[in-house]
């Protein structure tokens, strides 16, 4: 077991309090952002359907809105999500998590890909909005995720992030290891994927990870 005396942080600080399913709902929406509020979580991270009413539920707080992009394939054109990078700024989103075009890579057609990143980085800030790219790691062979990290810090990503979890992929230290190892300390690594205990949190955030997005925050709060 990792000791949380090894993490001088607060850890709800750094969890994205996520709810994703197709079958979302007002209720379900509500009591993810009652949940955030009460445990201080970063933000909620909800479909972009739902994001002006989490936006109205959570008020003046300093809980932030995270919604998704291209989710959960990826293969949506990058005029597309750049349509939905703005839609979700319209209605209030704080941070877009834009989903990697894996069909893209899977066929080393990097003119596409970095297309893609690009201009998903360029209109998130200048909407002042930070992004978050979903690289789905358990998908990407080593050389695949080296060049695409270096296609993100070219482009000036703020986060890399590991998972959709519609995968079903165990996001492992090892993963956030090599990853921090192929980023400069400026882009930031939000670990996803079969986050469920404490003691994964901290193993993650030991390895590096920056932030941790998950459907298990209040278990892993409430465990400390």
């Amino acid at each position: 077991m990792v000791p949380p005396v090894s993490v001088q942080i607060d850890i709800a600080t750094i969890i994205d309090h996520t709810y994703l399913r197709a079958d979302c709902t007002v209720a379900d929406v509500k009591v993810l952002c009652k949940e955030a509020l009460e445990y201080g979580f970063h933000s909620v991270c909800i479909p972009p359907y739902h994001i002006f009413q989490a936006k109205k539920i959570l008020g003046e707080s300093s809980v932030r809105v995270s919604t998704v992009v291209g989710y959960p394939m990826g293969y949506s054109t990058a005029g597309a999500k750049v349509e939905e990078v703005k839609r979700a700024c319209i209605d209030g989103a704080d941070e877009l998590d834009v989903m990697i075009n894996v069909a893209a890579v899977k066929n080393n057609d990097w003119n596409t890909v970095k297309n893609d990143i690009d201009s998903a980085t360029m209109i998130s800030h200048l909407k002042g909005k930070r992004i978050k790219l979903i690289v789905e790691i358990g998908l990407m062979q080593s050389d695949e995720l080296k060049k695409i990290c270096e296609l993100a810090v070219n482009a000036g990503v703020d986060f890399i992030k590991t998972s959709t979890d519609f995968n079903s992929y165990l996001v492992t230290p090892g993963d956030i290891a090599m990853l921090r190892g192929l980023l400069p300390k400026g882009i930031k690594i939000n670990a996803s994927g079969r986050i469920c205990t404490l003691d994964d949190a901290l193993a993650l955030i030991n390895a590096g990870a920056d932030r941790i997005g998950t459907t298990s925050g209040v278990r892993i709060v409430t465990m400390q």
